[in-house]
């Protein structure tokens, strides 16, 4: 596949003060509609997939229609495991192209934590592969991906530079108030959290949970230094409802292409809005 190392993408980001999507796909619809709206804009472009995702449309598949995404495309891309559960799925998704892998090792103790994500780091940069980590544990559903609000804990400033020192990774996760899936009321981030870290650590900085924060606090992130930010809950709603929209209007509708394509084009448009507030269009 024509893809890039994550790092790549990132290392610009933090270095010249702006983020990059890390875009979640589920389905053809959502990697085209990402792909085209990212083209458009002449951005940079994290696609992600999630173990459950893949699941769903098998390895080969994922695999098969990011090649073909990106074969021909001028902007850099990045194929990108979202919350690796274990080494083994790591090392499987390495073995099929992907670009980048996240090992998610945020439940067990500090120091199990290291051990774990130094040894993925070890295995994935021998062959070039980029790794994201996570310190600190962000609430809220994800697919397998489910911490209850009463044990979502913040990312700790210090632990975070201790924990970069001692494992090598290239982006760090931070724990400072988001959570995955919908809100269930307004969420507060801790930005001079976010702003303490940034300066220990001085590399690139991801934010996970992005769906449902506001414009001007994704803005304020970026500009305190987040150089990734994950999105999926948003795309998904946005899909959903134009496709729920097209029913209510005609509820004999049969032929997906008439339902998906429009599902299709508002992610489309939702990307090309994240974009923009992340500041990495015309950085391709």
């Amino acid at each position: 596949m024509n893809l890039v190392p994550m790092a790549e993408i990132l290392n610009d980001a933090h270095k010249k003060g702006y983020a990059v999507g890390g875009f979640n796909i589920n389905n053809l619809e959502f990697l085209q509609g990402i792909v085209w709206a990212a083209e458009e804009l002449n951005s940079p472009l994290i696609l992600q997939a999630s173990e459950g995702a893949i699941r769903y449309m098998g390895m080969d598949y994922v695999a098969g229609m990011v090649d073909a995404a990106v074969k021909n495309t001028s902007i850099p891309v990045a194929l990108h495991l979202d919350h690796g559960s274990s080494f083994e799925k790591v090392m499987q998704c390495i073995r099929n192209g992907f670009s980048s892998v996240m090992i998610d090792a945020s439940k067990l103790t500090f120091a199990e934590n290291i051990e774990l994500t130094k040894k993925v780091v070890e295995a994935a940069h021998s062959v070039g592969v980029s790794i994201e980590a996570e310190l600190g544990t962000i609430g809220g559903t994800e697919d397998d991906h489910k911490v209850e609000g009463k044990d979502a804990m913040y990312t700790d400033p210090e632990q975070a530079k201790e924990f970069v020192d001692a494992t090598g990774v290239d982006a760090l996760a931070v724990a400072i108030g988001t959570a995955h899936g919908v809100y269930k009321g307004e969420p507060e981030l801790d930005f001079e959290r976010l702003d303490t870290i940034k300066k220990l650590i001085d590399m690139p900085v991801v934010l996970h949970g992005a769906s449902g924060i506001s414009a001007a606090d994704l803005k304020k992130g970026v500009e305190l230094g987040v150089n990734k930010v994950n999105v999926n809950t948003d795309f998904q709603q946005v899909f959903t409802a134009k496709i729920k929209e097209l029913f209510a209007d005609d509820p004999d509708l049969y032929d997906p292409r008439k339902y998906c394509g429009p599902g299709r084009d508002a992610i489309k448009e939702k990307v090309k809005e994240k974009i923009m507030i992340l500041g990495s269009s015309d950085r391709a």
